[in-house]
């Protein structure tokens, strides 16, 4: 690690793109006092060795390639900010615009302190946004070919089997029999394949993340929010990083895009829809977990019914979503239980998360049951919960080692 002076010296701009990039520095002043410099993206190490100083402060805009100049320059340099594309409308409205001009334009508003840096997830965070967002586009697959199927059957006038799902494997020798011509053959054939492919992508990603489930202790925290299951649990994790980057709730809702919009000059002061200025996936894990919590927990369905009578359904729903997500807040941040947790729902979506993971995955070698009542004292809830309902079936937890009030 280079020794790195409190002031930099050269504030240094890269226009980043697929195969090559630009760079220009300019001084405190500034002055134009480096590059311009181009050079191919496999050239980046030694070029960056050769080239920039721990008095260096380098400018990015986040791009496809930023993570990979990040890593590598990060070290070398006094500071590496990453940009956010719309907060630089001045090189992207630009009339006039070249890759030199967007670096310099970039070294120069850094080096005036007018360049707010958006926070670099470290490498994990990093690997589970892609996973998670693999999986995502697996299932999104996986509903093209399977409306493109139910497609062809509407086309053809053909009504599925009652009581059977028309994708199961059981199913294809029914699709082999359909009356079709030869090409729509072909394409029928070509969905079922794609639809297995996804299939098994998505199983094979859920598995990963399931054993990555189970070494994080985040995750019975959010379980216990109802409507907050494992996918969007894990989706919620992967998109947040540290909770700790969040003083108050509020920034959290505000990063999530999920804040109402506010105008405040002078003597009016208006208020709007939600900004959607922030991560989408997380956006729209909370609004999944709001429809999934109104019908199953009396708390959500009285706000529900109280407030959609007045500013409709859909908004209902995102407000229920953002109160959802100060909930995530304040049990991530204290390490504590829902205000609203009803202790029943609570010990069965442990037990179920216990399960969906498998029980190989949980730490410690713990049972199921275990790893309920473990998690239910943790949260320091659920002394008085003795039984958990499955099925026809119910199974007894483990003596509470809480002091029952």
């Amino acid at each position: 690690m280079p020794h790195i002076d409190s002031t930099p010296k050269r504030y240094i701009g890269f226009d980043i793109h697929k195969h090559y990039f630009v760079a220009i520095g300019v001084d405190p002043q500034l002055n134009p006092v480096f590059g311009p410099h181009q050079a191919s993206i496999t050239q980046l190490a030694e070029w960056a060795r050769k080239n920039l100083t721990p008095q260096d402060a380098v400018v990015v805009e986040m791009t496809t390639n930023t993570y990979l100049f990040f890593d590598i320059i990060k070290p070398l340099v006094h500071s590496v900010t990453v940009v956010h594309p719309p907060h630089v409308s001045l090189i992207v409205r630009a009339q006039v615009k070249t890759d030199k001009k967007a670096a310099l334009t970039l070294a120069q508003l850094h080096a005036s302190g007018l360049l707010p840096g958006i926070w670099i997830p470290p490498v994990e965070v990093r690997e589970l946004r892609a996973l998670v967002a693999h999986r995502n586009k697996m299932v999104h697959f996986s509903s093209i070919a399977k409306c493109r199927l139910h497609a062809l059957l509407q086309r053809k006038g053909i009504e599925a089997p009652q009581g059977v799902e028309p994708f199961s494997p059981e199913m294809r020798l029914w699709w082999d029999e359909l009356d079709l011509t030869a090409l729509e053959k072909h394409c029928m054939h070509s969905d079922l394949s794609m639809l297995d492919f996804a299939r098994s992508q998505v199983e094979s990603d859920e598995q990963c993340l399931k054993h990555l489930a189970g070494k994080d202790e985040r995750l019975p925290l959010l379980i216990q929010i109802c409507g907050i299951g494992f996918i969007t649990a894990i989706t919620i994790l992967a998109a947040i990083g540290e909770i700790q980057r969040f003083p108050t709730p509020g920034q959290l809702v505000g990063y999530a895009g999920l804040g109402a919009r506010v105008h405040d000059s002078g003597m009016s002061r208006t208020t709007g829809r939600i900004t959607k200025t922030g991560r989408r996936d997380l956006r729209r894990a909370m609004v999944d977990a709001a429809n999934h919590a109104i019908p199953f927990h009396p708390h959500w369905r009285a706000v529900f019914e109280r407030q959609s009578m007045h500013i409709g359904r859909q908004k209902t729903i995102v407000a229920i979503a953002r109160k959802l997500l100060v909930a995530v807040w304040h049990v991530l941040s204290h390490q504590e239980a829902d205000r609203f947790a009803d202790h029943q729902q609570v010990a069965t979506a442990l037990f179920a998360y216990a399960h969906r993971i498998r029980v190989q995955n949980l730490p410690d070698e713990q049972s199921a049951l275990q790893f309920t009542r473990n998690q239910l004292d943790r949260l320091k809830i659920g002394q008085e919960v003795r039984q958990i309902p499955w099925g026809s079936r119910k199974f007894k937890l483990p003596e509470s080692k809480l002091t029952v009030s």
